[in-house]
């Protein structure tokens, strides 16, 4: 089936299309991204600083001075001791305020500081007192890092600050002149995925036009970066950490630092050789190359570093294949014509047959808008484009190998019964880590959510009472040393995330209720008050026939828990479900908690005000032909072991005829205190909607469930495919599948940290899918490229050869890892997980995402480029 290393014609495919016309040369386009984003007005007192409290991890506020650069690219957190004792020593009285910044202090983000992304800028004269910068200086945030901006007190250091208010008192004022916490004053920035920079602005002023200046800037970075190719995109992003002098040029000394940041490598005794060797062919004087390179020249530095390798660059290689290495007139070829990309590429090779020549010359149009290194093949006409346009487009979202008909929302596809989707759902969703004695927090709700997660779980107790003697429900893994949050604190961050997005499908929340009648009462009372009409209360009409669809419930939190008033031994928990086949939390408690623990879920009965809020009901197995004739609002758990079992069992087809009316969940194993996570694959096959997942844990399995409900616009909702749908049992859609890993473009540091070695990136290709019951994991790996992780060749003549059993379920992962002395010690750097159901064909690039499946900062650029062949034996998905 597969033979040569890229077997493409180079001869065009015939074609009755007319070939476009030729236009008129115009000149390279100025690079303009750099200074992008100074068309959006600001204040000038966001430049000289506004005074804020930071909120440090512990907890604690500390006065600091916000602050914004001039190209608005980098907003900094300095203490305000520190500016104050900068300004004593140099005899002024007066708050220093570092407007245009000058020289710049190595900040904890190089060495993996809390919430740093780099270096940042203060004025000269603050060091002249002999301070030092340590985990209490600044804070530094590039624009291209953040992910989210919110309002409010909904992280992890606002909740610890809460904590400690609580703790000293309600003195206007606490000791230091720290005032309290005010909800209308605060806001966080929400970076590199999961990091938080929690501020509150001084009594007096407007975190509204912070918010409104902010948002402005980050939706104009948005925008500036669709048009310009990845090394002035990376280039923008490193500037400020090797622009040391601020002087808006990098010298001699600077480019090794600059290399090293995006992480190329070159022997420290030649870097004033190549720096020489460079600035002279660009006919800078003595003078000139003393004082340093600009913006636009260095692009060209970092498109010549890529260029001039020993290697075949994949990229040449493809081009020349499929469009020959020579044009007409002998010249080695450039540039490509419309048609040949058209018939040779997009038809030929990509298999995109329903593409046309107004596609293409709408993608050459983007393409020549792309701000690019000026380099001496520069392609103008517009029914053409350079090998450097190709590359761009190569490398780009638009030709992903996640197929952007999957991946785009679908209205149309939201109205079918619950029962006919895969749900994004997490497991002790309050926790931070292990399941003995990590922290629990709010904050973890906020992320599954904005993760995508539409299904999440509250263990809810009993918790004391108020000074007015009302019950306070909490929630925490009981029976352990995790630690206690308000269940109405969760209930709230909820409502607050509806506020923001109305259009949510269904957020379902799993109660595990611990608790006895009057908390319950409490509870209750809480989820209406606080949530009012974003709380879906079923009648008993509604409770008839198939499940509501997606659609109905949008905007709505609907509650699983139990529903029939009065009835306690049919109803299930995760405890009981667990214990029933023998993996409950026996393995990590002792018996006589167990028991009891199994005692308390079993007699505990149901508020009627609770029970009338609650949709799902959950009840113990007994056997398939009972459970498939109960209402459709009832329901099972199960734990990973028992979804292994019932997959083998000669009754697995009844499973997935259950799965079609009703809703089944799974969740791992009480074994896993670590908090690790099982493969959701084999429990997809079944039909299961909810496999719940420890969102806490960023491995293997959890970046499987990234990859499938990318899908459908990431809104936690993918509709299964018609074989689980169908009444008789299906042989599931086999296929073949060849990959190649060729290169790779703008890979970060683990972390996506600044500083360090360069990495020494390969790449490990795993296939999870499932056959007749079983789990069936696959994995390859490439060779190790050293010290290259800014454009990594690998070679290309090594082919993955992939038997897929199950194609409707199976997921393809595409993971870099940074090679260490040891392979225990290999460290993760940036993945792509990628449903077969959703992979395209041909020569495409892997848009990777970092530990917490986002794509920012250091990461935005960051991709692989692959080939991928397949033949289907059967074709239905």
């Amino acid at each position: 089936m597969f033979s040569g290393s890229f077997p493409f014609r180079s001869t065009p495919s015939p074609s009755t299309r007319p070939a476009a016309t030729h236009s008129a040369p115009s000149p390279p386009k100025k690079i303009t991204f750099k200074s992008a984003l100074e068309r959006i007005r600001v204040s000038d007192h966001f430049f000289a600083g506004i005074n804020v409290f930071k909120v440090t991890p512990n907890g604690k506020l500390e006065p600091a001075l916000f602050t914004l650069s001039k190209d608005r690219f980098i907003l900094s957190v300095l203490p305000r001791k520190l500016l104050d004792r900068a300004s004593s020593s140099g005899g002024s009285g007066s708050l220093l305020r570092p407007t245009i910044l000058r020289s710049r202090i190595k900040s904890a983000s190089s060495t993996g500081g809390d919430s740093l992304d780099g270096t940042s800028s203060i004025d000269a004269s603050i060091l002249s007192s002999g301070t030092t910068m340590n985990g209490g200086g600044m804070d530094t945030v590039n624009i291209g890092s953040i992910d989210r901006i919110q309002s409010g007190q909904n992280t992890l250091k606002f909740e610890l600050a809460r904590q400690r208010e609580r703790k000293q008192g309600l003195s206007p004022r606490n000791v230091g002149g720290i005032p309290l916490l005010d909800e209308n004053r605060c806001f966080s920035l929400i970076f590199r995925g999961a990091k938080t920079l929690d501020l509150m602005v001084d009594e007096g002023g407007d975190r509204e036009e912070i918010l409104y200046i902010l948002t402005a800037i980050v939706k104009e970075y948005g925008r500036a970066k669709l048009k310009v190719g990845n090394e002035v995109q990376l280039l923008r992003y490193v500037w400020n950490d090797v622009d040391r002098d601020n002087s808006n040029t990098i010298n001699e000394k600077e480019m090794g630092e600059l290399l090293n940041r995006i992480n190329f490598q070159i022997k420290e005794k030649n870097h004033s050789a190549v720096y020489q060797k460079f600035a002279k062919t660009l006919g800078l004087d003595k003078a000139t190359r003393k004082r340093g390179l600009t913006f636009e020249q260095c692009v060209t530095l970092l498109h010549k570093t890529k260029r001039d390798t020993w290697q075949v660059k994949p990229v040449t290689q493809l081009f020349y294949d499929m469009f020959g290495q020579f044009m007409n007139n002998n010249k080695v070829r450039k540039k490509v014509s419309a048609t040949s990309f058209l018939n040779r590429f997009l038809i030929t090779v990509q298999g995109e047959e329903d593409k046309t020549m107004e596609d293409v010359m709408n993608l050459f149009a983007s393409l020549h808008d792309l701000e690019l290194a000026h380099v001496a093949n520069h392609v103008t006409e517009k029914d053409y484009i350079s090998i450097d346009h190709f590359e761009a487009y190569l490398l780009s979202r638009s030709n992903d190998i996640f197929d952007p008909q999957r991946e785009k929302y679908r209205k149309e596809d939201m109205s079918r019964p619950l029962s006919e989707y895969w749900i994004n759902s997490s497991h002790n969703t309050y926790l931070t880590g292990d399941q003995l004695t990590s922290r629990s927090s709010v904050e973890m709700y906020t992320k599954a959510l904005y993760r995508g997660c539409r299904c999440l779980e509250l263990d809810i107790w009993d918790g004391g009472k108020d000074d007015f003697g009302n019950p306070i429900p909490i929630v925490y893994h009981g029976h352990t040393m995790t630690s206690k949050i308000l269940f109405e604190d969760i209930i709230k961050s909820f409502q607050v995330f509806l506020m923001l997005h109305p259009g949510t499908y269904p957020l379902i929340l799993s109660l595990e209720n611990h608790c006895s009648l009057p908390f319950q009462e409490v509870m209750a009372a809480q989820l209406k008050s606080i949530l009012g009409k974003n709380l879906y209360i079923p009648d008993e009409q509604s409770l008839l026939g198939e499940l509501p669809s997606p659609a109905q419930l949008r905007g709505m939190v609907v509650l699983k828990g139990r529903r029939p008033i009065g009835a306690t031994d049919d109803y299930d928990t995760d405890d009981d479900a667990a214990a029933d086949d023998l993996t409950d939390q026996q393995s990590v408690r002792t018996d006589k908690t167990s028991v009891s623990s199994r005692k308390l879920a079993t007699s505990v009965k149901i508020a009627p005000e609770l029970a009338k809020l609650t949709l799902f009901h959950g009840t113990k197995f007994r056997s398939w032909d009972e459970s498939i004739e109960t209402p459709t609002y009832h329901m099972h758990s199960f734990s990973e072991s028992r979804v292994r079992t019932f997959s083998k069992s000669a009754q697995a087809h009844r499973w997935v005829e259950y799965n079609q009316t009703h809703l089944s969940r799974a969740f791992p194993s009480g074994k896993r205190v670590d908090s690790s996570n099982y493969s959701p694959i084999l429990a997809w096959s079944t039909g299961c909607q909810m496999v719940a997942l420890n969102y806490q844990t960023p491995d293997e399995p959890l970046r499987i469930n990234d990859g499938r409900f990318r899908e459908n616009g990431e809104k936690g909702y993918v509709l299964k495919p018609s074989t689980l749908m169908m009444k008789d049992k299906v042989e599931p859609s086999a296929l073949l599948l060849e990959v190649k890993i060729l290169s790779g473009s703008c890979l970060p540091k683990p972390g996506g940290l600044s500083s360090g070695d360069c990495i020494d990136p390969y790449v490990i290709v795993s296939l999870f899918d499932c056959h007749e019951g079983k789990e069936i994991t696959n994995s390859q790996s490439t060779n190790v490229v050293m010290n290259n992780g800014f454009s990594p060749i690998w070679n290309f003549e090594d082919s993955y050869h992939f038997q897929v059993q199950n194609a409707a379920v199976a997921v393809m992962q595409f993971t870099v890892w940074d090679k260490n002395s040891s392979p225990k010690s290999d460290e993760f750097i940036a993945s792509a997980s990628v449903p077969i159901s959703c992979m395209r064909q041909g020569i495409r690039s892997v848009q990777l995402f970092d530990a917490n499946n986002t794509r920012s900062g250091a990461f935005d650029f960051a991709s692989l480029l692959v080939l991928v062949r397949f033949e289907y034996s059967q074709a239905e998905l």
